[in-house]
């Protein structure tokens, strides 16, 4: 992997981690139970990618 393609790895996890925290502030100011359920899915999503991509990362410094 060359270094310009880490960045932009790293700058992905780093949008990935911007996302999660923006949906989980703003479900602490939200009463409409329909947006905060939208938006936990949004986070368990988020989470997923974020993990993926931290995972194909763990395994190209592995080999």
């Amino acid at each position: 992997m060359t270094h310009k393609e880490l960045l932009y790895f790293e700058d992905a996890i780093g949008h990935e981690d911007s996302i999660i925290a923006i949906c989980k502030e703003s479900i602490k100011k939200l009463k409409d139970e329909n947006l905060v359920s939208f938006l936990e899915k949004e986070v368990t999503n988020h989470e997923k990618t974020r993990d993926k991509l931290m995972n194909y990362l763990e395994e190209v410094n592995n080999d």
